[in-house]
């Protein structure tokens, strides 16, 4: 469940911070040149979804590479440890440190009634966590990952699977972001019940669906005071710029099939244009 926690926490990236480049309608993306003997792929995922089935373009791709490396090593067995030290407030904080005596009151109403239990049981984890437990509700159909779905072919050729981030490197995203920030987009979600967000998820499903990479950009402009979009650099850009090099190290070493939410692929400090001024041919794939 921690490891999946993680992963809809992201999501809520993927929901709302999408930065604006012209690109083709595609989710697989081939990286070519700048010294590559052999071509490598990008693939922008969705962290959670009602079907996880992969198109053959993107079994083609994982096919003709040899490694697969997702933001974290999700065969990590010291994962599910890792993530449960991350996921408290530090310094001893708790909700009722962010919020109003009313706010908190609305919260906690909200958390009963969604997951049946007090608020006080788990005051002290980052409101980004608690946010993130209540959207596989958003789904209406129970959560498949195209993360799980990439390991288990990966499996099936007994081929590594890597991180470009470790999960501490990950957790500490959420430190960085003013707790007090996270804590405004949880009551926001509690006070309409989630309303919001099933209709920003909606349309993100459809455009992913639709590999529509240019649409999901332009939702970024619909809510600027979430605090995923104020802190974009921290939840996007700067983690973007730091795995540019690592996607070299693994591509020149052998071929190697990136999979990454789909935010992280456009923009001016997107993947595949970091990518392109680093000397690397990016193309659609499909």
């Amino acid at each position: 469940m921690t490891k999946q926690l993680l992963l809809f926490a992201f999501t809520i990236i993927s929901v709302f911070n999408l930065n604006a480049q012209e690109l083709e309608k595609s989710l697989l993306w081939e990286i070519s040149g700048n010294g590559l003997t052999e071509s490598s792929y990008v693939y922008g995922t969705i962290h959670m979804t009602c079907d996880a089935t992969l198109d053959e373009d993107v079994l083609k791709a994982l096919d003709d590479t040899k490694l697969l490396v997702l933001e974290i090593d999700m065969d990590d067995p010291s994962m599910q440890m890792s993530m449960m030290k991350g996921i408290y407030m530090k310094e001893g904080k708790t909700i009722k440190d962010l919020v109003t005596e009313e706010e908190y009151l609305t919260i906690s109403k909200f958390v009963k009634e969604q997951m049946g239990m007090p608020l006080d049981a788990m005051g002290n984890i980052k409101p980004f966590f608690i946010t993130a437990m209540f959207y596989p509700k958003l789904l209406g159909c129970p959560v498949q990952s195209f993360e799980e779905e990439l390991m288990k072919i990966a499996h099936e050729q007994e081929e590594e699977v890597l991180g470009l981030e470790t999960v501490e490197e990950q957790l500490n995203v959420f430190d960085e972001i003013p707790y007090e920030d996270q804590a405004t987009d949880l009551l926001r979600s509690a006070k309409d019940n989630l309303a919001t967000d099933k209709a920003s998820f909606q349309k993100l499903m459809e455009l992913y669906d639709n590999e529509d990479i240019e649409g999901m950009i332009l939702m970024m402009d619909e809510d600027k005071n979430l605090s995923t979009t104020k802190h974009k650099d921290k939840m996007l850009d700067n983690r973007n710029k730091n795995w540019i090099s690592k996607i070299s190290d693994h591509a020149n070493k052998q071929p190697t099939f990136f999979g990454v939410g789909a935010a992280h692929l456009a923009g001016d400090n997107g993947i595949i244009k970091l990518l392109r001024e680093a000397g690397y041919t990016v193309k659609a794939s499909n």
